[in-house]
């Protein structure tokens, strides 16, 4: 058979070729703007990308974007948190409107910045200078409307405090390139600033709701009895966690400058106070442990005893004789100095030594003071120190030797970090199982220990302490009374009244401290200012708030163990 032959002719094969010239327009259309774009993208690579690192290289201080971790307390509350803030520079090389004009621009965008600075800003001969920090939306808004290539907006990283003065003295602050000026961040700011734990936050053993008590506490209370400052702290007997730290004046760590004043300055740390009776829970703890004395032995403080220059003389004299258990509680200071004759000047030292009153505390803050001790330790200094005076601590000393005193007789470091935290394939939890760590150095026996909770008690039943009672709560406790030293000399006029307490004392889990500086006399308290008068009730109100929040039920009053010893007629 023939084959066909099929042949398109005429019009038709016209039509066909013109479609076949009109897809190959077409292909080549995009296969130029294919190249294009592999052009641009290989020109975005190479030259844009050396210019942005020379930007980068010149600006490796402006902390752009760098994340830092999160501060959290012990239950997750966010203390210490970055937003991203716009900010404004100019990179001179890059401008292309007149000076003059961008000044005015400028100067009416930001209020703050004048036509005169705003021009000085822009003829810098710094290629890259900041304008302003912190702009809020309006503004990142009008100054993108100029339109210049030289205004340079950046997302920078802004610390904030939700809470502000809240925790300033345990947080610190930072400055606007995110460099710490105090507190734990700067303790711990190589680990927050380190990019790889920037998903992990630091956590504190602070409690916020325990903070927000304290707080409120020594506001009132240094209005109340127009004090010049006061400071506070509540800490874990058993694992020396800081649970609450509060010094007034404060400060707001949002600002970036940190504490401005020497008034601002971290009394619980920084400050040194002969905080008078409060000492003597130490020296009676060391008599009793060293067998220097037993409970039922005692001392004559029918008068005043002479000693050097200085004639001693107790604030609420009983004059007679008084055992161990009144010494205490009566804060006999002619007592507790005779005791201290009997244990001498050698093995007095050797106690407070171990106490650590003769460094500075361990804690995780670097704004810390050392004690200051007398100069020489005689016959004078043996006795003054037994009582509190002659000798200057922080009342972080005071708060963890105590805590010594009654839990077993373990002193344990003070932190300021959440002790029972797991952590899992690089991710960091709360653990909530109970910390029960016995580490510490045992200072004294558990007996000793034993004895100095049923002192404390004492104190408050019977002593200087009574108006720190709580009901529903069993409480020990100890007062403080100390003139100031002022240009060298103490002041009758400026005293540093202060309050240690143990609650449950049966079953110690808080110390609690807090002090006035300089409160004054108020009818209420007969215009006494002493402890007793001022600090032990607003101690008494911080257990009757902090006690129930940490699930501490109520106890029947119990009978204390050396309560038989105690000539209550003689206490009123």
């Amino acid at each position: 058979m023939k084959p066909i032959d099929l042949r398109v002719e005429g019009d038709r094969q016209g039509a066909i070729e013109t479609a076949r010239n009109r897809i190959i327009f077409v292909m080549a259309l995009f296969t130029l703007g294919f190249l294009s774009l592999v052009l641009k993208l290989i020109s975005v690579g190479v030259f844009q990308a050396s210019s942005a690192a020379y930007y980068q290289s010149a600006n490796v201080n402006t902390s752009l974007l760098m994340a830092r971790a999160d501060i959290v307390d012990r239950n997750g509350v966010i203390l210490a948190t970055n937003l991203k803030s716009p900010s404004l520079a100019v990179v001179r090389k890059n401008l292309k409107t007149a000076p003059e004009e961008l000044a005015t621009d400028l100067s009416s965008i930001l209020p703050e910045l004048s036509y005169n600075e705003a021009l000085e800003i822009l003829k810098t001969d710094r290629n890259h200078h900041w304008i302003k920090r912190n702009l809020t939306p309006r503004q990142l808004f009008e100054i993108r409307k100029i339109g210049d290539p030289g205004l340079v907006t950046s997302d920078a990283e802004k610390r904030i405090y939700p809470h502000g003065r809240l925790a300033a003295h345990v947080l610190g602050s930072v400055d606007f390139d995110n460099k710490p000026s105090s507190g734990v961040e700067l303790y711990f700011n190589e680990r927050l600033a380190n990019p790889e734990y920037s998903e992990q936050p630091l956590v504190l053993s602070l409690d916020l709701r325990l903070q927000h008590i304290l707080n409120q506490e020594l506001n009132s209370n240094m209005e109340k009895f127009s004090a010049k400052g006061a400071a506070g702290i509540i800490m874990d007997v058993s694992t020396g966690e800081v649970l609450a730290l509060t010094s007034l004046p404060d400060f707001d760590p949002n600002d970036t400058n940190g504490p401005q004043t020497l008034t601002q300055m971290n009394k619980i740390l920084q400050g040194v106070y002969e905080l008078g009776s409060g000492f003597k829970t130490f020296t009676i703890a060391a008599g009793l442990d060293m067998n220097v004395v037993g409970l039922s032995d005692g001392y004559d403080a029918t008068k005043p005893v002479r000693i050097g220059r200085f004639t001693i003389h107790d604030d609420h004299p009983k004059e007679r004789w008084l055992n161990i258990p009144e010494i205490f509680a009566y804060s006999s200071n002619i007592g507790t100095l005779k005791l201290a004759q009997d244990i001498g000047v050698e093995r007095q030292q050797e106690f407070f030594d171990k106490l650590g009153l003769f460094r500075k505390a361990d804690i995780e803050i670097n704004e810390k003071s050392a004690p200051l001790l007398p100069a020489q330790w005689g016959p004078t200094e043996l006795a003054t120190t037994s009582y509190g005076h002659g000798i200057a601590v922080t009342p972080l000393h005071m708060v963890n030797g105590v805590a010594a005193m009654v839990n077993g007789g373990r002193l344990n470091p003070a932190t300021l970090l959440r002790k029972n935290i797991q952590s899992t394939n690089g991710v960091t939890s709360v653990s909530s199982v109970e910390n029960t760590d016995t580490s510490g150095k045992q200072v004294i026996s558990p007996k000793t220990s034993e004895i100095m909770r049923n002192m404390l008690h004492l104190a408050v039943e019977h002593g200087t302490g009574k108006n720190a009672k709580v009901d529903g709560y069993l409480i020990g406790g100890k007062t403080g009374t100390a003139d100031k030293v002022i240009n060298g000399q103490y002041s009758k006029r400026a005293v540093i009244s202060s309050f240690i307490s143990v609650f449950p004392i049966n079953q110690p889990k808080y110390v609690v401290f807090a002090m006035l500086d300089e409160p004054q006399g108020i009818k209420e308290t007969f215009n006494l200012r002493t402890a007793g008068m001022t600090a032990a009730p607003m101690v008494g109100n911080i257990i009757r708030r902090v006690g129930p929040m940490m699930g501490i039920k109520p106890t029947e009053t119990e009978e204390i163990e050396y309560e038989r010893m105690i000539l209550v007629s003689d206490s009123e």
